[in-house]
């Protein structure tokens, strides 16, 4: 690592760069660099760093960062251009027009990421970042090595920013970066991004800890150095190759050990590890067998890490032992390739391509099916509070993940905690349906008996079950297995929802005298599914029965096509007595453009306001109502209110039309409306619903919810929209959110 200096020329840092790419780089051609360095100098010239050093330095060290984990052109040559659209007047299409629509794509992600805010105290804010930055990952993973590179020499530069944003930037490092960088494996990166914000966070501590490790290190350095020899002696004596050094552990590995444990520095023994890596994986068992042999091992504390790598693909095998003194000390046991691997990460796999060889990444799909579980899961995990959780516990994405063995031996990987009913969820949902039972090990067992590292899971199935428990949504720990089992219970019971549904219908008719049979007609039906998007007669029965709509909202529907079919139409005189004296000066006076937006037969200066029952938005068939004094009321042609109206009020009735143009300018072009969300109630419903109005800018003046003893919560939405065509755009996509199972407009 070159260390970061004020002021350092930048034709000498591209020259280290080169020097970097060169050790790597199969050819001389670094036609591709050299044209980004000349693009990015010049783009960025007269800009400099808080530390008055030209601005070009820092994605000349962001290029060195991703030299050394040996990434391929395209990325090097878009770490040297990571900022030049967001700071400079260049554009993505001049950069996709000079190096290629794959470096265009690299830079144009970086950007965006760059974009992401975080705010430690907001949770909701914080996790909607995460998944967006495991967005860009789905589309490249590069963006996100490139802007770990960014990141780090911001870091390596932090002192100077001012306090205050210093333990921000340290803050957002620890609790976001370097997660992410330990989860795509890349440990030289990961490793410094703590140290680095531990400096930050807490410097007291810090400085103390480098302190006094540099007290000891002379002494601990001979001690290691010792078991160094003594461990390659054997290794040799056996006939092994191998390659024998000693590590010292990170700052930050240290001290988070002395605050987890509650110990001080003198009372941790492993401050280091020796590394024996082998030519081959035969060799790293054998090279286990002379160590277990030579010294003691603490029992508990073997890892088996090539035989069951961790998500992130790192394989090691790990021992502590007992060591000639009495002090513990660890070994690490791995190939070079694993050794790369761990140092490295996901980066290991990419090399620097040729522009002869057609470029591509070859073999990666296997390499990277645990980003495309964490894009499966975290679109699964809907509620952010629970995902932030998840990312911070022994839960969480970063963290090992629970192995064990089907009857056949297949591994299967689950979060940590999960029980039996995950584990047949996860073979397959018919499993988890029939299931009655579990072994483990051979031996019966609890369904809510913890799964631990190697077991072996049989899972007892009936055709006879009756299926799934309640019960078990409490056991579970997985989404997937939550899921399925919810989706259990909405079909098992729709025939006797149905039924319920037939008779609540029938039971509102005979209340409210309506004879039924005079407007359960097919197409009343039909009318009455495509307003609230049922594809069957049978599901609008079925939503009735379980309470997702109310038996009111379908009979009086039904009720009004009905009425349009065989109301009497106004007669000439009643519409000469509403509009006396106004149609002749309509007939003279040439169209006004109306203020509210809305034409009134016959009316042109009245006072037209729009009722709250249903909250009418262009778009919607309107009809107005003469009221006392107060001008003409406009509501949507389906308002209860209007259904309900009494004959003798209904003379009150007058056509009314949004006017074309008008409608957009009156109200600031935004229209009151509200929407009930029917849905089985779950944590983090309201963050799913808000976050679709957030994503369309579009304004919450109220949500309020309740819940039934059945489960179902019924949440109003009230909003301002510019019309129909953006609410049931906004309804279509609310439909799309789990649990949710209908939607409706406010109807009085």
């Amino acid at each position: 690592m070159i260390p970061t200096k004020d002021f350092i020329e930048p034709s000498i840092l591209y020259e280290e760069l080169l020097k970097r790419i060169r050790k790597y780089h199969p050819s001389e051609d670094v036609s591709l660099v050299e044209k980004a360095y000349r693009v990015a100098e010049s783009a960025h010239t007269g800009q400099v760093r808080k530390s008055g050093e030209p601005y070009i330095i820092h994605p000349l060290y962001v290029a060195i960062i991703l030299a050394e984990l040996e990434m391929d052109k395209e990325t090097i040559v878009a770490g040297i251009l990571h900022d030049v659209v967001e700071d400079t007047v260049m554009t993505d299409d001049e950069i996709k027009a000079e190096f290629g629509e794959e470096v265009e794509l690299l830079v144009d992600g970086v950007t965006k990421l760059g974009q992401l805010s975080y705010d430690g105290d907001k949770i909701e804010v914080q996790a909607e970042n995460l998944r967006k930055m495991f967005l860009a990952m789905a589309k490249d993973i590069r963006v996100i090595i490139i802007k770990l590179a960014d990141r780090l020499h911001n870091m390596r530069t932090l002192k100077y920013m001012k306090p205050e944003k210093q333990k921000e930037k340290a803050r957002e490092t620890m609790d976001i970066y370097a997660p992410i960088a330990q989860r795509l494996g890349i440990s030289k990166i990961k490793i410094e991004l703590e140290d680095l914000s531990l400096k930050y966070l807490e410097p007291e501590a810090y400085y103390d800890l480098v302190e006094k490790v540099a007290q000891r290190k002379s002494v601990r350095d001979e001690y290691v150095q010792s078991l160094v020899d003594e461990v390659g002696k054997y290794i040799d004596e056996a006939g092994i190759k191998a390659s024998i050094v000693g590590r010292a552990k990170h700052f930050f590995s240290i001290y988070k050990k002395m605050v987890n444990q509650g110990k001080t520095l003198d009372q941790i023994y492993d401050l280091f590890a020796i590394r024996i890596i082998v030519k081959d994986v035969k060799n790293c068992y054998a090279a286990l067998g002379v160590i277990h042999e030579k010294y003691k091992p603490i029992p508990g504390r073997f890892k088996d890490y090539i035989a069951m790598p961790k998500p992130n693909m790192y394989q090691s095998l790990h021992t502590t032992l007992i060591g000639p003194n009495g002090q513990p000390f660890e070994i690490q046991i791995r190939t070079e390739e694993m050794h790369r691997t761990s140092e490295y990460g996901i980066a290991a796999h990419w090399k620097y391509k040729e522009a002869s060889n057609g470029g591509g990444i070859s073999g990666e799909e296997a390499k990277l099916s645990w980003l495309r579980q964490i894009l499966e899961w975290q679109q699964d995990l809907s509620d952010n509070k629970e995902f932030m959780s998840l990312l911070k516990s022994d839960l969480d994405l970063f963290s090992d993940a629970v192995f064990c063995f089907t009857p056949t031996g297949d591994v299967k990987n689950l979060p940590r905690g999960s029980t039996p009913i995950d584990f047949a969820y996860n073979i397959h949902t018919a499993v988890g349906n029939k299931m009655i039972g579990a072994k483990v090990n051979g031996k019966l067992v609890p369904i809510d008996y913890k799964i631990r590292n190697g077991d072996r899971i049989e899972v007892l199935t009936s055709q006879n079950s009756r299926g799934p428990s309640h019960d078990w949504l409490n056991i579970v720990k997985s989404t997937q297995a939550k899921n399925k089992i919810n989706q259990w219970f909405r079909n098992e019971f729709k025939e006797e929802n149905i039924q319920k549904g037939k008779e609540l219908l029938h039971n509102y008719c005979k209340v409210k005298g309506v004879q039924l049979s005079d407007i359960n007609k097919p197409e009343y039906q039909v009318k009455v599914q495509r307003k609230y998007g049922f594809r069957d007669w049978n599901s609008v029965l079925a939503s009735v029965g379980h309470g997702g709509l109310k038996e009111a909202q379908i009979i009086n529907r039904m009720m009004e096509e009905y009425r349009r079919e065989h109301a009497k139409k106004l007669t000439d005189e009643q519409i000469l007595a509403l509009a006396e004296g106004e149609k002749e000066k309509a007939a003279v006076k040439p169209k006004e453009r109306s203020k509210s937006g809305i034409i009134v037969k016959g009316l042109t200066d009245v006072a037209v306001h729009f009722s709250k029952c249903c909250g009418p938005v262009p778009g919607d068939e309107i009809v107005g109502f003469v009221t006392r004094g107060r001008g003409v009321s406009v509501h949507r042609t389906d308002c209860i209110n209007i259904i309900q109206l009494p004959e003798s009020e209904r003379v009150r009735l007058i056509d009314a039309e949004w006017q074309q143009g008008a409608a957009e300018e009156a109200m600031g072009g935004r229209y009151l409306a509200e929407i009930k969300i029917f849905c089985n109630n779950r944590t983090g419903l309201l963050v799913d619903i808000s976050r679709i109005f957030m994503e369309r800018e579009i304004d919450i003046d109220s949500i309020n919810s309740r819940t039934s003893k059945k489960g179902v919560a019924t949440i109003s939405v009230q909003f301002h929209t510019k019309g129909k065509d953006e609410m049931n755009s906004l309804m279509d996509k609310i439909r799309m959110i789990d649990s949710v199972f209908d939607i409706k407009r406010t109807t009085g």
